[in-house]
């Protein structure tokens, strides 16, 4: 059941308890969902993306201290680095399904700690927490590609946003109303920060996904013109990275391009694996000196693989079994590929 009765409670508490919560969330649907479920519950506090970098550290201490929350809480950021947590003056609740990692000074919810194969995304956490915003939570939950159990509940009150025969988490996000959702979501979460700050404010007063499908108010308009200016930056290079994958006759495909204001990497890979599931996929975003990277594999255990390949190199990378980040100096991508091939 992912967390337990008791640490259900105790989240709730914690929510209960705080006057001026601070929210760090990690920049995906999962993480945008996972804050918006707990602030809408709250009705209080400040929301703050992770966007430069996949790790909580030492560099996000001024947020704090310029903030002064009672409370703070961290939302699927899997790498959270024990010198900012040294830092905290006040209460820190953690709530992820990454790892599961050992820290001080904060409490830790990730159901991965009791059971290593309890892989439910933050979302789902936060539902059982929160218990409302059912939309919000399935959004969240199949975008991690996980497939809620609560999942009949959201077809009988949105019965035309899953209207697809699944079999899979792909033919949800690649075949209904509820996958164009999802891609909306991550597409309003790309872009300038302060663009994405925006999104994000006008995310809290949404309170149904008609309306932003179906433009029926004000955020949902704004919302969606934002998802449609990023989509046209995005669907050349869909077509491009299906192309590459369609034609190679390796089991690993290799795809980059070069943005410096928007990543399309995950969105790209995610897509390609559903479509080609026996490859191995590898979307790279070339930014001033690094690649920024995300690979997708069907079967393949993909974070020792990285943790092997980046070993003498000037990177750092992984995350799920099956779906990882990493990040590396442009001068070594080759070299780490080279390597990458060879062991798969």
């Amino acid at each position: 059941m992912a967390l337990s009765t008791s640490q259900v409670h105790q989240i709730r508490d914690h929510l209960d308890s705080c006057k001026k919560p601070l929210f760090f969330f990690d920049d995906d649907q999962d993480g945008l969902c996972s804050f918006l479920q707990l602030y809408r519950y709250k009705k209080e506090g400040k929301g703050i993306i992770v966007k430069t970098t996949p790790r909580l550290g030492p560099v996000f201490v001024r947020k704090v201290e310029e903030y002064q929350p009672d409370k703070v809480f961290i939302l699927d950021i899997a790498d959270v680095q024990q010198d900012f947590l040294d830092e905290m003056k006040v209460p820190v609740i953690w709530i992820d399904h990454h790892g599961p990692f050992e820290r001080r000074n904060v409490k830790y919810f990730n159901p991965r700690v009791s059971s290593f194969e309890d892989n439910f995304p933050t979302s789902f956490l936060c539902h059982q927490a929160a218990g409302q915003d059912l939309w919000l939570a399935v959004v969240g939950c199949v975008a991690d590609w996980f497939i809620p159990p609560y999942v009949q509940d959201f077809k009988e009150k949105y019965p035309d946003l899953i209207d697809y025969p699944y079999k899979t988490v792909g033919d949800i996000l690649y075949n209904t109303k509820l996958g164009h959702l999802i891609r909306v979501i991550s597409f309003i979460l790309k872009g300038r920060t302060e663009d994405v700050n925006k999104s994000v404010m006008v995310m809290t007063r949404v309170e149904s996904p008609y309306e932003i499908l179906n433009r029926e108010t004000a955020q949902g308009k704004f919302l969606y013109k934002r998802y449609e200016q990023a989509n046209k930056l995005f669907e050349p290079l869909q077509k491009e990275v299906i192309a590459a994958a369609q034609h190679s006759k390796d089991k690993l495909v290799v795809y980059t391009y070069k943005d410096d204001k928007t990543s399309f990497t995950s969105d790209l890979a995610n897509e390609a694996i559903y479509r080609f599931p026996d490859k191995i996929i590898l979307v790279g975003r070339e930014k001033n000196d690094e690649m920024k990277c995300s690979l997708r594999s069907s079967k393949t255990l993909l974070p020792p693989l990285i943790e092997k390949c980046l070993v003498g190199l000037e990177g750092y990378g992984g995350g799920h079994e099956n779906a990882c980040g990493l990040n590396i100096k442009t001068r070594d991508f080759e070299e780490f590929v080279k390597r990458f091939r060879g062991m798969i």
